[in-house]
């Protein structure tokens, strides 16, 4: 490698250093030398896992790795198993070597750079070997070779699962940014006690196996749900904000390094049928990472295309579209003509239709509507109402107009996680037959609401969650499905949510100053008894949910990653919070104490950038519960890819080769997605060769 400067020790030295020390911002998270392989260095596999292979040779123009700024065009690249004979790639995979890409990106080394505005700018050679497999279980060594003698070394594992399905079906629940803490606060307001003892418990806490799961992802150990939710449904970490893929430095973000999704194997091996259930935009990461394959979690258009069509620019995992798929988010569905805002500007809802889709829109119909077809139920624009506004303060459903037909109307007739998740039971089961189902149910909300600091809504959401895997349960086994089903409950994320005593909130409006309220906290013996169960007189039949939700003495909670903030510690009565705003004369990123929000509390001062407007994820560790066949698996504390590999395993999954079928590799020649939709100009597909695999969003030539 040319640098343009001494080639001293000292200055090697110096590079090592500067590499080392980036932390704030990263050349490419996965490539801490100039020659990058993606999937890169400690990554696991499922035998038969359909992935793609970015490899890039950066040549930095400037900075602290500076060099002639010419990237080597002709680097090599091979695998073997390790101790084996390692091949060159196209000989080991049987596929054409792709053609060379070319760009440039910029970065900054550190905040300092950032503020100075002195990026440092990048030139890029790059190849993409699409759709390959690995089978044989093992160790393998993939190195590429460039300017020279350079080389970076990726030792990648395919784990040894045996081939046998131990479940028919799989029922996955997320709750999404839950934690520990934040069930035990629900416990706290829905359960009653009686000297110290609950006279009754959350339906999660009557599982037997119980995990925890660590949730850092691949370039940074605090995640958001887009990188966790593709370590939970293909078993590779990636980084924030991707979803199903390695993110690379290219300018599409389309075009990345894709990996299998659970969904989609599932679908390919057993002809399984699928079901996606969120109280989210259902564009949003943790339902979109289940069939997008993008670095971008807000390319909305793209991730609703996916659902239906997959992936269908490369030759991709066959895709046919879920059975079931349930949430808000129908700004992304509606024809532009009424505001939509859609992937090449078309109606979801008639592509839907078109494809043989049953549509619902409100409660009622969903209620109603058969069992025996594929169904989208999309009910709301963006996220769905909460269950706090749904169930016990209901005028914040109107004058919001967020009509899932976008004409206008309020969402006011919405179904709650429950219905929607009772209802995908109904038509997985009777669509399934022998091939069985995999549902994904997620409640979005207890997340969104950690973030706006609105607690009470979160516990809500988290309730209802809770709500939902009680009646699941008993639907499973009205159906005589629950034998065959295992039910696994987990996180995405945490936030760093706790309860730390109880306020009394009358002693605390009687006084003037803010240290003078904060003794209205009452911790340790003072902390009390729960009073949302305590009093109140709600009722919701056989769930358990508070019966007041304005005691006199609430709970003591937050967290402190947050903006400055009023706190009162009461419910936000006229719909979720807003605990910061800008400030008029100041810039639109500045955030201070709404003076809206919080009323007669006393100001807590922020502990993030200024620029936050909410709370952020946390490290902490989250929950995993199972129950139902293959569950003992899922005991013990593990990395969140570990989660996809359990439910592989329960599924049967794992392509490893019988004993002489074939050795360490095979071609790859399955059905794949392409074909279906080609002639049909709408949708602005296109399908390059195996030499030139690129993406373009426009459906034009690059």
């Amino acid at each position: 490698m040319q640098f343009i400067r001494s080639s001293s020790a000292a200055a090697a030295t110096a590079c090592m250093l500067a590499l080392a020390s980036a932390q704030t911002f990263q050349r490419l998270d996965t490539c801490k030398s100039l020659g990058c392989i993606l999937p890169p260095d400690q990554q696991d596999f499922l035998a038969g896992q359909y992935f793609d292979i970015r490899l890039e040779v950066h040549a930095p123009v400037n900075g602290s790795e500076a060099t002639d700024g010419i990237p080597d065009e002709g680097f090599t690249f091979t695998i073997g198993k390790l101790g084996g004979e390692a091949k060159p790639a196209t000989e080991y995979f049987e596929v054409e070597e792709p053609v060379i890409e070319n760009w440039d990106f910029q970065w900054y080394e550190d905040l300092f750079a950032r503020d100075a505005e002195k990026a440092s700018v990048v030139n890029v050679a790059s190849k993409a070997y699409r759709r390959v497999a690995l089978y044989e279980p093992g160790d393998y060594v993939a190195t590429l070779t460039y300017n020279g003698s350079e080389t970076t070394v990726a030792n990648w594992h395919v784990r040894d699962i045996e081939q046998v399905r131990k479940t028919k079906n799989v029922l996955l629940f997320i709750g999404d940014g839950m934690t520990t803490n934040m069930i035990t606060a629900a416990r706290l307001i829905a359960h009653k006690t009686i000297n110290g003892r609950y006279q009754s418990t959350m339906a999660m806490d009557k599982f037997r196996t119980i995990g925890h799961q660590m949730t850092h992802s691949i370039g940074s150990f605090i995640t958001d749900s887009a990188n966790s939710a593709t370590a939970l449904y293909t078993g590779h970490k990636s980084s924030v904000n991707a979803l199903g893929v390695y993110a690379d430095s290219s300018p599409d973000s389309l075009d990345d390094p894709k990996v299998e999704t659970i969904a989609e194997i599932f679908h390919r091996i057993h002809g399984g049928k699928v079901g996606i259930v969120s109280t989210a935009f259902i564009a949003d990461a943790t339902p979109g990472a289940l069939t997008a394959h993008t670095r971008d979690r807000g390319d909305y258009g793209a991730v609703i295309d996916s659902f239906i069509h997959g992936i269908v620019n490369y030759t991709w995992t066959d895709w046919s579209g879920p059975d079931v798929l349930f949430g808000g988010g129908a700004e992304n569905f509606c024809s532009p003509d009424l505001g939509g805002e859609t992937y090449m500007d078309l109606d979801y809802y008639k592509v839907f239709a078109d494809a043989g889709y049953n549509l619902v829109y409100n409660a009622s119909e969903l209620d109603a509507t058969s069992s025996s077809e594929r169904t989208l139920g999309i009910f709301s624009q963006s996220n769905m109402a909460k269950w706090l506004d749904r169930q016990v303060y209901t005028d914040n459903l109107n004058g919001n107009e967020d009509a899932p037909n976008c004409e206008g109307g309020d969402a006011n007739a919405q179904p709650g996680l429950k219905e929607m998740t009772l209802k995908a039971i109904d038509i997985l089961e009777t669509r399934a037959g022998d091939e069985g189902w995999f549902l994904m149910s997620e409640a979005a909300s207890i997340d969104k609401q950690m973030h706006a600091l609105d607690y009470d809504r979160a516990l809500g959401e988290l309730l209802e969650l809770d709500d939902t895997i009680k009646h699941s349960i008993q639907k499973l086994k009205d159906l005589d499905a629950y034998k065959d089903t295992l039910i696994v409950i987990t996180a995405d994320h945490g936030h760093g949510f706790d309860v730390f005593g109880s306020v009394d909130t009358q002693y605390m409006d009687a006084q003037e100053t803010d240290r003078e309220k904060r003794t209205a906290i009452g911790t340790y013996e003072q902390s009390g008894e729960s009073q949302y169960m305590n009093t109140g007189s709600l009722r919701y039949s056989d769930s358990n949910f508070p019966s007041n939700w304005e005691p006199r003495y609430t709970l003591a909670q937050g967290f402190g990653a947050r903006p400055d903030v009023r706190e009162n510690f009461r419910v936000h009565k006229d719909g979720p919070r807003t605990p910061a705003t800008n400030v008029t004369g100041f810039p639109e990123d500045d955030y201070f104490v709404n003076p809206e929000d919080g009323i007669g509390g006393f100001v807590m001062n922020g502990s993030l950038p200024t620029d936050a407007a909410q709370g952020v994820h946390s490290l902490t560790d989250v929950p995993v519960y199972a129950s139902g066949p293959c569950s003992e698996v899922f005991g013990g504390t593990y990395g969140n890819i570990d989660v996809f590999y359990k439910i592989a395993e329960c599924l049967g999954l794992s392509q490893v080769p019988a004993a002489g079928e074939y050795g360490a590799q095979k071609p790859v020649k399955g059905k794949d997605n392409w074909g279906k939709y080609e002639k049909e100009k709408k949708y602005g597909y296109h399908h390059y060769s195996e030499k030139a695999p690129l993406y373009c969003k426009d459906g034009g030539s690059k």
